[in-house]
C-alpha cells in the first residue's frame, strides 16, 4: 500500500504529508501531516499534527489495550480516523485495507482492530461478516446509539466507543475512560483534553460533558442548546431519541420568525405527526420537531458525519 509506505517514511523523519485540500504549503519541520476536518458545519479547517503527537497517540492506544495489533483501514485516510489507522498499523503489526461496507474484512493472525463510524456499524448489523472476529471494533466520529451497541454486542462484536477529534490525533477517550497520558477536565461543563498527542498540549473542545460513574459522558456540542418558543431544547438529547428510532435520521435547528428557531427532522419515512407522537414520551413538547423533510438517505461527509450543509440545502437555507 502506497499510503503505508508514505506514513512509514514520514514517521521516520521523511517529508510531511499534505492531505488537506488545496496546494501544499510549507510547514514546520516537526509537522508530519496536515489533515482537514470533516467540515460538518460547512467550515473545514486544516490541522497540522506533529510526528511526536502521532507516535504518542498510537502508543497510548497500545498501552490501553496492552497488546499490539493489525489495523484494518475502511475509512478515508485523509481524515484523522483513517489516517490514525495507518499510523497505528505502521507502528504496530501492520495494516490491511478493506472496503467501506466491511464485506471483505480479513483478520490477520494475532490481534486485529478496525476503526469505523456508527453508520457503518448500523449497516453491518444485518450481515456482520467477520466483525465478531476482531479483538476491538472502534466506533467514533458521531454519537453511537445505545441500542445499536447492544445489538452489536449481542452478535459478539467487541465495540469500543471512542471520543476525540483531529486536534487530538483521533480518539483519546475509550468507552468514557481517558487513554494513558490523557487528562480530561471540565470547564463550566465544557470538555478540555490534554496530553502529548494533543495539539498545543491542551485543547478546549466545543463539546459539553459530565462524569458519570467515573467515565466521561459527552452530552453534545455547546451550540446544541437552542431556544425555540422561548424555551431551551438540547439537540443532543433530541438526536438520541430520534436515532434510537431510526439511526439514519437527524435533526437540525433553523431560524424561524415565529419560534426563534425550529427543529427540523430529516428522515426516510413517516409523517411529522407520527414522529411527534413517537417522540412525545421522551421529549418535552417544545423540543419536538416542527418540520419533517423526507430524504432517501441521510447525506454524510466522507468522515461519516451527517452533512449539515447538504441537509440545509434541502431546505433552501
Amino acid at each position: 500500500m502506497t499510503q503505508v509506505d508514505d506514513v512509514r517514511r514520514m514517521l521516520g523523519g521523511g517529508p510531511a504529508l499534505w492531505l488537506a485540500s488545496g496546494e501544499a504549503q510549507a510547514v514546520d519541520p516537526s509537522v508530519g501531516v496536515v489533515l482537514e476536518t470533516s467540515g460538518s458545519t460547512g467550515v473545514p479547517k486544516r490541522v497540522p499534527l506533529q510526528r511526536e503527537q502521532l507516535r504518542a497517540a498510537a502508543a497510548a492506544t497500545t498501552a490501553h489495550f496492552g497488546w499490539g495489533a493489525t489495523w484494518h483501514l475502511v475509512l478515508p485516510a485523509h481524515y484523522v480516523a483513517g489516517f490514525m489507522v495507518l499510523v497505528r498499523g505502521v507502528l504496530g503489526d501492520g495494516v490491511r485495507a478493506a472496503s467501506s461496507d466491511l464485506t471483505d474484512l480479513d483478520p490477520a493472525p494475532g490481534r486485529n482492530v478496525v476503526s469505523i463510524v456508527p453508520t457503518q456499524l448500523v449497516r453491518a448489523l444485518d450481515a456482520p461478516g467477520r466483525l465478531a472476529d476482531f479483538d476491538a471494533v472502534l466506533v467514533g466520529g458521531a454519537p453511537l446509539a445505545p441500542d445499536v451497541r447492544a445489538r452489536a454486542e449481542q452478535l459478539g462484536i467487541r465495540v469500543v466507543e471512542t471520543y476525540g477529534m483531529s486536534e487530538t490525533c483521533g480518539g483519546v477517550v475509550y468507552d468514557g475512560v481517558p487513554l494513558p497520558g490523557v487528562d480530561v477536565t471540565l470547564e463550566d461543563g465544557r470538555i478540555r483534553l490534554s496530553g502529548p498527542m494533543v495539539s498545543g498540549g491542551t485543547f478546549l473542545t466545543a463539546d459539553r460533558g459530565e462524569w458519570r460513574d467515573g467515565r466521561l459522558r459527552v452530552l453534545g456540542r455547546v451550540d446544541d442548546v437552542v431556544i425555540t418558543g422561548g424555551l431551551k431544547a438540547d439537540l443532543a438529547v433530541v438526536r438520541r431519541h430520534v436515532t434510537a428510532l431510526d439511526p439514519d435520521a437527524w435533526v437540525l435547528p433553523v431560524d424561524d420568525d415565529e419560534w426563534g428557531q425550529r427543529i427540523v427532522l430529516f428522515a426516510r419515512a413517516g409523517t411529522l405527526g407520527q414522529w411527534r407522537k413517537r417522540l412525545a414520551g421522551g421529549l418535552p413538547r417544545h423540543a419536538l420537531p416542527r418540520q419533517l423533510v423526507r430524504v432517501a438517505e441521510l447525506p454524510r461527509t466522507s468522515g461519516g458525519k451527517p452533512d449539515r450543509e447538504s441537509l440545509l440545502r434541502l431546505l433552501g437555507t
